[in-house]
């Protein structure tokens, strides 16, 4: 697997499309969480004094775990778009089918693929956890803390979801521009979808009583997306007695099925496709 891995690289390192959206993706990070930190320090703050909207420093220790990692997330479309043109690019320019007659078997070009979603989840999260530590340290100059380190993990299931849904949509349409337009389209109906579900859900608990909890975070991107929160929660909190439950067990269970499923259905389909 080293081997196919060097194989990859090699791809990829001059391609200008990697280079291009990995640069957009490493200057977003910090770009995103600057804006949120700017917002709030030259608006949030001189009109709430009392620090109504937002206890504590959002961008110190331990908050700034929760603030990076939700911020950093809004990015990760760009990582899931470049592994669904590298997975396209295959299938259009018919290099898989050459690939496999140089004697790769199916099962380690899907593998391969997926390992990458894998290997691009992991430096996501890197860069972030380069984030949190400018922030928190070097912005607001805090005493550092492990306490909420929990959302960067959250963060690297929720790269691995975007990114493994990416490939699945990749192998499954196999054109490139078609393939973008799905995913985005995708995200978006699947977003509408969940503010329908939550809204059925308080309406549910707000006539029959019964909480089923956010509907909207058991499907397949908001799932991942669920287990990251707004630090700008205090409204939210307020309104909790009309709001459904957030039952993060339940999310964080369904997350990693559906890691599984689209792990599966890339390789079942890579392994019963024609070439």
């Amino acid at each position: 697997m080293i081997k196919l891995l060097k194989v990859e690289w090699m791809k990829i390192r001059s391609y200008n499309a990697f280079i291009v959206i990995s640069a957009f993706f490493a200057v977003g990070v910090f770009a995103s969480n600057y804006l949120a930190y700017s917002f709030k320090k030259n608006v949030i703050d001189p009109a709430d004094p009392t620090g109504l909207i937002s206890a504590g420093s959002p961008f110190g220790f331990p908050n700034v775990w929760q603030t990076v990692s939700y911020y950093s997330g809004l990015m990760l479309l760009l990582p899931g778009l470049l592994l669904l043109i590298l997975v396209t690019n295959e299938f259009t320019y018919r290099t898989h089918r050459q690939n496999i007659i140089d004697g790769i078997s199916r099962n380690q070009f899907t593998q391969v693929k997926l390992l990458m979603g894998v290997i691009a989840a992991l430096v996501s999260t890197l860069l972030v956890f380069i984030a949190v530590l400018l922030f928190g340290l070097l912005v607001n100059t805090g005493s550092f803390s492990f306490s909420g380190i929990v959302n960067i993990w959250y963060f690297f299931l929720k790269a691995l979801t975007y990114n493994f849904i990416a490939i699945l949509i990749g192998v499954l349409v196999r054109r490139t521009g078609f393939a973008i337009a799905v995913f985005f389209i995708y995200s978006v109906l699947e977003n509408g979808i969940s503010i329908l579900l939550l809204v059925w859900a308080i309406n549910i608990k707000k006539n029959n009583n019964i909480d089923l909890g956010n509907m909207g975070n058991y499907l397949p991107m908001n799932a991942a997306d669920g287990l990251l929160y707004s630090p700008f929660d205090s409204f939210t909190n307020m309104a909790n007695k009309f709001l459904p439950s957030d039952y993060t067990w339940l999310v964080f269970l369904l997350a990693i099925i559906y890691l599984a499923l689209f792990y599966f259905w890339s390789q079942q389909r890579m392994l019963k496709s024609d070439l």
